[in-house]
């Protein structure tokens, strides 16, 4: 239902849903803010962002929330559905001037009772790790924005490190960063390492090894966000000029790529197999692409404004092999993972150990949600129909199906990124199969898409591989100086144009030129999806969208973290306890009666 009528209606803040599996609930008691609980003004200010962790500090309640909020950064112990919030008792509290935190992420390979590594990103460039719980500041990167002098958009630990990390900047440029090298005090030089279509990527010219170890420029305008796959193989980015491009991260080969049907990309995530990626942005869709067959599978309908997130819910991927509209995510299988980290290789391994080894028909069906500056949480099911329209259905489905998950489709050529930790081989040239009618919003006309997009042909150059040392076999060693030593003086396989290295040929694709093809299929050339639910949760454009194992935390501009219970994980007594809120919310979280 992508509608809900008209009116007064529509304004209402909604406090509770409901889809297949039951009653999703508000939890006044759960709200997470500034202290004083005041909205914030957020006019001219940086998104609110949400990260977690977990320190194991064997107490059952190791859980702990970052969020930024304007100039300040709060640092709590997250109780989630099972107790009430302490606004009273952060952590830690961080006040900055001159600068904005942007975005920031937690090494959970690192996180223990005693210490966590937290990477801060600033509107001015620079990057600082901090530990909340020791209340101390280590270091400071690109301190004199020596580097990049522009925003932050998104910073990431590299999978399996634990000293690397990945910077994102409006600028357009990534930068691989070492905790243990220093920046330097003059502006860095760069020599290049590969060059393709769009994208460059460059090494750090010096004597000693330093930061940044890697300049990646990748298209035209800001990069806004980027998102590793499940085993770490592969870096998913999307950009204001719309498109999505995939990397293999350590071969530094492009993938595939994507572009929006209209405006940037703002937001990527990945399935938890690997096999589908989802992205969002200023064309208010949501576009699914397959990884495997590098092409978009559907596109989604139901925002009225930009989407700034989308992210796959781990613990609604549901494995049947009997009745399809059996909710089968049960506690126990999700009972000791933490905030979605591990999820994915536990789907991921699910599947492969049932599709290897049992012979009866197994089905999932992909949920994945998505928020936008429209105010409205949508969430969304991909199902067989969908992802695979040339296999007749054997039985009737309603609007939430599920699909085949075997192995993928005929003729791809490809494997699954993560069922058997080998890298994957570039799709073939197949025509793919005609289009469905879509589950939800029919088309009057089914056409073929067009063949797959080109991809890289998959021979790598032998300083390039060389250089897959530095990204990935250092991940679990801890010998980080020495490999980048051994491995820093390669960029001379770089072309001859070391005095132009800055200069990245760009190919500026006219929108115009790209709709109708693989790259951007016409709106009638792919399904159209209409989302399980579409509601309006907030006053203020939503930022964030996480998935947990018992709850679903989403915020908005004015400073809200708000946890929606999953259904059976709290009673409605604890929902009616609207503490400290301010009236305008507690009279919201009273009216139940709406779903």
């Amino acid at each position: 239902m992508a509608a809900e009528g008209g009116g007064k209606e529509m304004n209402e803040i909604k406090t509770q849903f409901t889809t297949r599996e039951g009653l999703y609930k508000l939890l006044s008691h759960s709200e997470y803010s500034r202290p004083n609980r005041v909205p914030f003004n957020s006019q001219g200010s940086n998104p609110v962002r949400v990260s977690f962790v977990n320190v194991n500090d064997q107490s059952g309640n190791g859980d702990r929330l970052c969020f930024n909020v304007g100039r300040e950064l709060y640092f709590y112990i997250y109780k989630g559905v099972r107790k009430a919030a302490d606004l009273s008792k952060p952590i830690d509290k961080r006040i900055y001037k001159g600068t904005q935190p942007t975005c920031h992420d937690f090494n959970h390979l690192t996180a223990t009772a005693e210490s966590v590594s937290l990477l801060v990103g600033f509107s001015a460039g620079q990057v600082q790790l901090i530990d909340p719980i020791k209340k101390e500041t280590s270091k400071l990167f690109n301190e004199e924005r020596l580097i990049d002098k522009s925003r932050v958009t998104c910073v990431k630990w590299v999978p399996g490190s634990e000293s690397l990390f990945l910077v994102a900047h409006s600028s357009g440029n990534m930068y691989l960063y070492n905790v243990e090298h220093t920046c330097g005090t003059t502006a860095p030089h760069y020599q290049l390492l590969k060059q393709g279509e769009s994208f460059a990527v460059h090494t750090c010219k010096s004597k000693s090894t330093r930061n940044p170890l890697l300049k990646w420029t990748v298209g035209e305008g800001a990069l806004n966000e980027f998102a590793f796959s499940p085993d770490g193989k592969f870096l998913a980015c999307v950009s204001q000029d719309g498109f999505l491009r995939v990397f293999n991260f350590d071969s530094v080969e492009l993938h595939g790529t994507m572009k929006s049907y209209f405006g940037g990309l703002l937001c990527v995530c990945w399935s938890p197999d690997g096999k589908y990626i989802v992205t969002g942005g200023e064309d208010d869709l949501v576009t699914v692409w397959s990884f495997v067959d590098c092409r978009v599978i559907a596109r989604g309908h139901g925002h009225k404004s930009w989407v700034s997130v989308v992210a796959f819910d781990p613990y609604t991927t549901s494995v049947e092999e009997s009745d399809p509209m059996e909710f089968s995510g049960s506690d126990e299988d999700f009972q000791d993972l933490h905030f979605g980290r591990d999820r994915a290789n536990s789907t991921q391994s699910r599947l492969s150990k049932r599709n290897s080894t049992d012979s009866r028909p197994v089905s999932v069906t992909y949920r994945f949600g998505s928020v936008g500056q429209d105010t409205q949480l949508c969430l969304w099911d991909l199902t067989e129909d969908i992802l695979f329209p040339h296999q007749p259905l054997s039985r009737a489905r309603t609007h939430t199906n599920v699909m085949n998950a075997t192995s993928p489709p005929a003729g791809s050529g490809g494997t699954n990124p993560g069922s058997n930790g080998n890298s994957i081989t570039t799709p073939g040239n197949s025509v793919p199969p005609p289009l469905p009618r879509s589950n939800s919003l029919p088309h009057s006309a089914v056409s073929n898409a067009g063949s797959k997009s080109s991809v890289m042909d998959g021979a790598i150059a032998s300083g390039v591989s060389k250089f897959a040392t530095l990204s990935l076999h250092d991940r679990k060693e801890r010998h980080h100086e020495k490999d980048h030593k051994r491995n820093h003086s390669m960029g001379h396989i770089s072309s001859k144009s070391s005095d132009k290295l800055n200069l990245v040929t760009k190919t500026k694709t006219d929108p115009a030129k790209t709709l109708g093809t693989p790259l951007c299929p016409r709106m009638e050339d792919v399904p159209l999806l209409e989302p399980l639910i579409c509601k309006k949760i907030a006053h203020e454009r939503l930022t964030v969208l996480i998935f947990l194992e018992d709850c679903i935390v989403t915020a908005c501009q004015e400073g809200f973290i708000c946890t929606w219970a999953r259904p059976g994980k709290v009673g409605t007594s604890k929902l009616l306890s609207g503490g400290n809120l301010p009236p305008r919310k507690t009279q919201l979280l009273l009216d139940l009666t709406d779903f």
